[in-house]
């Protein structure tokens, strides 16, 4: 396929480069609104240190607090009321991804025809001008520091669905490692699942053809996931660590893998279902999730592709029979997650049942990633899309 790529987003990365926060603020005017999650910046000094930074620069800033793990389409339209009181210039989004999508839906919503973000979402009005955002990321996970996309939650409708468009990219992205040194085990190994789901999208769940150097880069960085998550579970302040997983959580999802082809995002597709109805975090969704669907569309066909991620990525000894390969592969890949990466391994571990598992199926393939089947590397219909969340189980 031809393609365009243009990365819009400027990063200052590494230690000490906040100092560069409250002038690259100031481009877009003296009014911002910070927007943060449950308060971890608060307990890290995170929150003093901008705030102080904002002040002494002159830039009024206003609260968005609680953004949920899975933002509610409810807190964006808070945000929205606040930037529009206030005639705010920028969106500064101190967190993860769930802060950062949170600050997209209120950057596309402030100037639009409509009150809701739900209204974008279901496609009622288009996305035309927006609020500029600037990201301090503090989590190493989801891409959306330098991403179009925004995946927001409504939680009235059970539905988990999302925003694409290049005027939400951020601006501008803060990512020091030093930030993430107080990231929790959990929410660590969740979120470097999340990034090699990111590359599993385009990598090894899609038919489409690819450069080889795309390939070979795109199995490089989930190499450097593999490699650096355990260092930063064993020592959380490991500066190397942290900043590798940091850098990969960018790349994986800033459209430069995805030069050329689709993204085929099967899983998240699927995951989106358990997020928005059960409210659990993404990237162990996607853990739980992975394994045993590459081991339901193993085939003639899929299992050449999924062994070549057993012999690349996971140690899997080359020269098996390929089925056989990428059974091994898959039992590799739940090896490194549930025994490595430490995540409970199983849908019920976090109270999930198999009592929605019909209408999160026939949700996800009609919704935002689906036309009645699930296509990639192997075609879901419902059915399949039940019959892998019972093996999750």
């Amino acid at each position: 396929m031809k393609f365009k790529f243009q990365n819009t987003t400027k990063v200052y990365f590494g230690d000490e480069t906040l100092e560069n926060l409250a002038p690259e603020l100031l481009n877009f005017g003296k009014k911002v609104l910070l927007v943060y999650g449950g308060g971890s910046i608060k307990k890290n000094g995170l929150y003093d240190k901008i705030t102080s930074n904002l002040k002494n620069s002159g830039i009024e800033f206003f609260e968005l607090s609680g953004v949920e793990p899975n933002p509610r389409h409810s807190t964006v339209n808070k945000g929205v009321k606040i930037c529009r009181e206030n005639n705010i210039s920028a969106i500064l989004a101190v967190g993860g991804g769930s802060t950062i999508d949170c600050s997209k839906g209120i950057s596309a919503t402030v100037f639009s025809k409509t009150d809701n973000v739900w209204d974008l979402v279901e496609g009622k009005y288009p996305i035309e001008k927006t609020l500029p955002i600037v990201t301090v990321l503090t989590l190493s996970a989801t891409g959306s520091e330098m991403d179009t996309g925004a995946v927001l939650s409504n939680m009235d409708l059970n539905i988990k669905s999302g925003l694409m468009h290049e005027n939400i990219r951020p601006k501008v992205s803060f990512e020091d490692p030093k930030i993430t040194y107080s990231v929790s085990k959990y929410q660590t190994a969740s979120g470097s699942a999340d990034i090699m789901s990111h590359i599993f999208d385009v990598a090894y769940l899609s038919k489409q053809k690819q450069m080889d150097m795309l390939v070979n880069i795109q199995e490089e960085v989930l190499k450097t996931v593999i490699k650096y998550t355990p260092i930063a579970l064993d020592n959380p302040s490991d500066y190397d660590a942290r900043a590798n997983l940091m850098w990969a959580s960018s790349w994986a999802l800033n459209d430069f893998m995805y030069c050329g082809v689709m993204q085929c995002p099967i899983l998240h597709a699927i995951e989106h279902e358990l997020s928005a109805f059960y409210d659990i975090t993404h990237g162990h969704g996607l853990a739980i999730l992975t394994p045993n669907y590459l081991r339901y569309i193993v085939n003639d066909e899929t299992a050449p592709v999924i062994y070549r991620l057993g012999v690349n990525c996971l140690n899997v000894k080359s020269g098996l029979e390929a089925k056989e390969g990428a059974r091994l592969t898959a039992d590799a890949l739940a090896k490194l997650y549930f025994e490595t990466f430490g995540l409970p391994s199983k849908l019920s571990d976090l109270g999930i049942d198999d009592s929605k598992f019909e209408v999160m199926a026939h949700n996800c393939c009609n919704g935002l990633f689906g036309q009645g089947k699930l296509s990639a590397l192997a075609t879901l219909e419902e059915k399949d899309v039940v019959e892998i969340l019972k093996m999750s189980l």
